[in-house]
Order: C-alpha cells, then structure tokens, then sequence
C-alpha cells in the first residue's frame, strides 16, 4: 500500500490543489495543527459522500440544491471529531472532495444524480492517490432510472482511486446495502439507535476503523460476511427504544468489540422505495473467518426471529381516534405525530389532509377554544401575503398540495400573522398564522420540526400548549423529552405506515411481513468478494 511522509508532501501541504467544480473555492489538503514528528508517515484520506432517504411513493422530485452540497474545508463543519485540534485530524493528511446531504424527499433527479456524482469523481481525480476514503453515504438514495445509486456511486468511485484505497462507510441503519456496495466497501458500518442519537458517533468509528487498519499496516479485512434478510418495516416499528429492536440492536456492540471482528451491522433498510435491494442486511467484517461468519448469522437469526415482535413504537390510532383522544386527555401537551407525510422519512411535506380536518373541527373555531400546534405545511404564496401583512395583520390564503395534492387540495388559511422569521435553511421563511385556536406554521419551502427551538424561535412554546401536531414519525429526542402524551396517526402520504397495502412492485418476494407465513429464509453468511478481486 502507497503510503505518504511528512517530508515528500510538504509542499502539498503548503499548496492549494485545484477542484474542477465552477463556482467553488479550489480544494487543500489538511492536517491538524498539531506538529507531525518528521519523518513519521501519515495516510492521505479524502472525504465524500451524498445522503438522502427518497421515496419512490411520493410524486416529489428531489434536485441538487436540496443537498446544500459542501466543498473542500467547510466538509469538516460536518464532523466535529475532525475539528482542527482533535486527535483524529492530526493522524492524516485529509482531502475533502464533495459532501451532500438532502432532506428526505422523493426521488433524485438524474441530472443532479449526475452532477453531484460527476464533481465528486472530478475531484478524486485530481487528488490521486489515496491511502483510504470516509464514505459517508444514507444508503437511501432513489434516483430516476437508476437501481441501487450507492452501489452505482462507490463503483464509479472505485474505479477513480484503484483497488488499493481502503474504503470506510458509514451509513444509517434505514440504509440499504446491496451486494454491489458491499463488494466495493472495505470497512463498513451503521447507526446502531433508532432515533439516531448515536449518528456521529458511528460516523467517528468508521474513521477511527479506517486510519487504525492503514497506520497498524493490517489494510483490508480478511473476511466480509453479508446475509439479506427479507424483512421491510417500517423505522416506526423497529425503534430501538422498545424490545425487541431493543435487544436486537444492544447485541452489536458486544458482537462488534469481539476480537477478530473490525465491525457489525444491521440494517433495517428503507421502507418506501420500491427497489430489489430494500430489505434487511447485516454485515460483519473482520480477520477470523469463522469468527466473522458465525457473528453474522447469529445476529441475522436475532433479527428475523423478532420479526413478530415488531410494533408500532407508540399507540397508533385513525386520525379521528387521536384527535379525539388529544381533546379529551388532561395531559399537555400532547402529541401527535402526523405520519403519512413525514418529511424526515421522505414525504412531500405539502399533504394538506391533516390539517384540513383541523381546521373543520369546532372545538378550534374559537380563538378560546383548546390551543393547538400545527407544524408544519409550505405555502409560499401565503408566506408572501402574510409578509406583505405583517405581524398582527390578516392574511387569507391558500397552502400546501402543490406537490402532492392526492389526498386533499390547497388548505384556506384565514387569521392573524403572529410571528415571521427569516434565514432558516430548510424553510428559508416561515410564518405563524392563528386560526381561531389553532397556530399553524407556514413555511416558504417544507421544514420538519424536531427541536424545541423550531418552536420557540417562532414565538411559540409546545410545553404550554394542549395538542401538537407535527409531521414525523416516532418522536426525535427533544420532542419525546417533552411530551406529557404521544399518539401516532395512520395519516395518508407519501411514507404511508401501511406498507402492506402500498402497490410494490419490484421488491423480492416472499418478504415480512407481506408474506407472513413464508418459510424461513437461508441466513448462512455469505463471504463477498474484496475490493481487490473485484474487475
């Protein structure tokens, strides 16, 4: 394996290399401030990676200005474990090429699949070579006309940087890892939480397993084991927060940290595309081959024998049921996740079903009437109106279901402008508007809300409110923190929680739970080819 001195690349390191990307500062090579002993040798790592989850069942199409695309050293605002003074900065000579990640939305367009793809490779290009790569990827990816895009990416990458480069990817568990990916991959690895509290911690590990296999000189693991699992569900069934993903998960750690083994994964796969390689995967990799295989199945056997277990992580009930529920609770506030249209899972944000039925109850047409958050539905023509108003003014107009109007059309919004704010990086400009008890958040482009603070920088305060609406699914951290009671509401959308009645059409067959008596799958692992071998 190439490897680089401190001596033979002081000139790099002084030295601004070019990108080929129109518009963009050139790329550099970086180092950590820390002094490098001369003479010690150090690796050269570039950086990429594109992550999105994308539904192929919503009508939304996703374009490249969705992945707020970085470049060069602003790459590292992404990984605070790769600060300027931290540890792992210092250990290699780093070369940033093009890092992107997109709210969860319909498919890619091909031709940004294409451009992102293309500056990527453009740049690895003219920062040959490479001791290793951090990938850095969702493993989600849907782009129009083309299978498997992570798989299509790490070839396209591979065949730039050699056989030689050691990769590391680091994905999230609602990931798909085809035979391709994981061919191309050398060390591999994923959340391990659902919510995912533990996502940079799992995206240091995948650098730490990196720089460790190219500085002990062990390079590539002996033996990758990767078993497909036919099991599609739902993250809102497999939430790590209650048994059994609880204790499926907490086995792969231990597994993980056995010796022998570099790193296990399970993946739950994502549920709303519609695609031959969205299933269940596990993946273990490692130098004992026995070690290595006999992990793999052992947690493969854990997840499928749970598969019955699954469940809905909160109660889940017919929208009517929940709000009737909300209504007549004494605990506040209460939450209600409106899941159909979850734009952190893909939805189109812009499924004005919901809140049309909101704004016909008459517990809410009096402004004395039970408070309610409703968050959130783009609208950016009644963001316009409600600027042009100003706050404590009236605006009277029409939002949402410009994208996906399958459900409901435009919902009429008709009340006082309490609150504007501009600069948000999703939203770009949202607005409060009161409709008699009812505070409905319109945003110029669609928004998820997750934090307290989306809430609060808009003058509002959920902790002091009876009912909050908010397209999601399970709760993220801070809203589960916060909540007195939760519901989920089988809403429709583009990430509908009722997979089994979706129209699939290329999924593998038989899978669980649309086929609940299959028989039980081959679990053996499967040793896949090293990136060397590969043509």
């Amino acid at each position: 394996m190439k490897r680089s001195s401190y001596l033979g690349i002081s000139a790099l390191l002084m030295a601004c290399l070019a990108m080929d990307v129109p518009g963009v500062q050139p790329a550099k090579s970086f180092v950590g401030k820390n002094h490098i002993p001369e003479g010690r040798t150090i690796p050269r790592i570039a950086i990429a990676g594109l992550g999105i989850e994308s539904s192929t069942f919503s009508p939304a199409l996703t374009d490249e200005p969705a992945f707020h695309a970085k470049y060069g050293s602003d790459i590292f605002s992404f990984y605070p474990f790769l600060a300027v003074d931290s540890p792992l900065r210092s250990q290699a000579i780093w070369i940033p090429t093009l890092d992107g990640h997109a709210l969860p939305g319909g498919a890619v367009t091909r031709k940004a699949y294409e451009s992102l793809v293309g500056k990527t490779l453009d740049s690895l290009k003219n920062h040959l070579p490479y001791d290793g790569l951090f990938f850095d990827i969702h493993g989600a990816m849907s782009v129009v006309g083309l299978d498997d895009p992570e798989g299509d990416f790490i070839s396209r990458i591979r065949k730039v940087i050699g056989k030689s480069t050691i990769i590391s990817t680091s994905m999230d568990l609602h990931g798909n890892v085809s035979l391709r990916l994981a061919e191309n991959t050398d060390l591999i690895t994923c959340y391990r939480l659902a919510p995912h509290e533990d996502a940079m911690e799992t995206k240091r590990r995948a650098v730490s397993n990196l720089i460790d296999r190219i500085e002990s000189g062990k390079g590539k693991p002996a033996f990758k084991a990767w078993i497909p699992i036919p099991i599609l569900l739902p993250g809102e069934k497999t939430s790590t927060r209650i048994e059994p993903a609880k204790s499926v998960y907490g086995a792969v750690a231990p597994a993980a940290a056995q010796k022998g083994i570099i790193d296990a994964a399970i993946w739950v796969g994502y549920a709303w595309a519609d695609e031959p390689r969205n299933h269940a995967v596990v993946m273990v990799t490692g130098d004992d081959k026995v070690l290595v295989t006999h992990t793999a199945e052992q947690l493969a056997r854990k997840f499928w024998d749970a598969r019955y277990g699954y469940a809905f992580v909160a109660p889940t009930q017919s929208w009517s049921n929940c709000l009737d529920s909300a209504l007549t609770s004494r605990k506040h506030p209460f939450f209600i996740s409106d899941m159909g249209d979850n734009p952190t899972a893909g939805g189109a944000g812009d499924v004005t079903w919901t809140l049309n039925k909101i704004l016909s109850r008459p517990e809410f047409q009096s402004k004395d009437g039970p408070s309610l958050i409703y968050a959130s539905i783009p609208g950016p023509d009644l963001v316009e109106k409600a600027i042009a108003a100003g706050k404590g003014g009236n605006v009277d107009g029409f939002a949402g279901a410009r994208v996906d109007a399958r459900y409901a059309p435009p919902v009429r919004i008709s009340g006082m402008v309490e609150s504007i704010v501009y600069g948000d990086i999703d939203a770009e400009t949202e607005v409060v508007v009161r409709v008699g008890s009812v505070h409905v958040i319109v945003t110029k482009k669609r928004k998820p809300y997750h934090k307290e603070i989306d809430f609060t920088r808009l003058g509002l305060n959920p902790r002091k409110t009876d009912i909050v609406v908010v397209k999601i699914g399970y709760l993220e951290p801070e809203l589960y923190a916060m909540r007195a009671d939760w519901i989920m509401a089988l809403t429709p959308g583009g990430v509908d929680q009722d997979i089994e009645h979706l129209t699939y059409k290329r999924i593998q067959r038989p899978m669980f739970p649309f086929d609940k008596d299959m028989k039980d799958p081959d679990l053996s692992a499967r040793l896949v080819r090293s990136s060397d071998q590969l043509n």
